[in-house]
């Protein structure tokens, strides 16, 4: 992957930072988004123009999805495309919590090749390139090398602990943890800080592009609840739920998962 479009998401996920952040001193002001899908504030709007803008001008050949732009069929003939979630937890930020983050990526022919994840307000900046490792702040991540799914962290919501997900109904004895970004979660497991985050529910792909690549490049595994791999640039944007975790805590995970 050229290392270009790595600096131009960093450059890109800045600036949403700097435009986010201005927003959250003030009045947000939310309301629904007429499909029924979650809130929308003038800061997702406002990231959204502006990495819109930019990104496109750079790179004019890549297709573009975003949350917060309308879809359309234009960007399943680009083999390279943006996957960007302008702000990821934008529940967390109307709250005027710290946990919300910009997610950007670039997927090549389904497979995604540079990603950047960043909290603006908890200064931290989570990189990948594919093949060039997975960074914080510019410093190497590594994920955590926890084997045995008992007492493992597990970062998931609720409904991911609910019996009929689990082989025999039986849950097992897991250090139950949530983050309500579920950008954030894959960049904590990639960061090692937690053994493995799941979600078994059909999860937007601006959510996961650009976690999927850093657990990658930090030595994770990621896959569908399936055990099937992550493709990205759908004709619809979803995927099968994730699993994430080292490929040995990943493997035990699918194993106790019902079919």
């Amino acid at each position: 992957m050229p290392a270009p479009d790595l600096s131009l998401l960093i450059e890109a996920a800045q600036e949403a930072g700097r435009i986010a952040t201005r927003h959250a001193k003030g009045p947000i002001d939310p309301w629904e988004k007429p499909d029924g899908t979650g809130p929308v504030t003038k800061a997702d709007l406002a990231v959204n123009a502006m990495l819109a803008e930019s990104l496109r001008a750079a790179r004019p050949d890549y297709g573009w999805l975003s949350e917060e732009s309308e879809d359309g069929a234009a960007r399943l003939g680009h083999d390279r495309v943006f996957i960007v979630d302008p702000i990821d937890g934008t529940r967390s930020f109307i709250e005027g919590s710290d946990t919300w983050a910009h997610a950007l990526a670039v997927a090549e022919k389904g497979v995604v090749v540079a990603a950047v994840i960043y909290l603006p307000l908890r200064d931290k900046l989570y990189s990948a390139a594919a093949g060039q490792g997975a960074f914080l702040n510019g410093v190497p991540i590594r994920a955590a090398g926890r084997a045995d799914l008992a007492g493992a962290s597990i970062l998931g919501a609720k409904p991911t602990y609910a019996p009929e997900h689990w082989q025999g109904g039986i849950v097992p004895e897991v250090k139950r943890a949530y983050r309500p970004s579920l950008a954030y979660r894959l960049s904590l497991v990639a960061e090692g800080r937690f053994d493995a985050m799941l979600t078994l529910r059909p999860s937007w792909e601006w959510d996961i592009a650009a976690g999927d690549l850093i657990l990658r490049e930090a030595g994770a595994q990621t896959s569908d609840r399936r055990a099937g791999p992550l493709i990205f640039n759908n004709p619809v944007p979803q995927v099968n739920g994730v699993v994430a975790a080292n490929p040995a805590l990943h493997l035990a995970l699918h194993s106790a998962l019902a079919d």
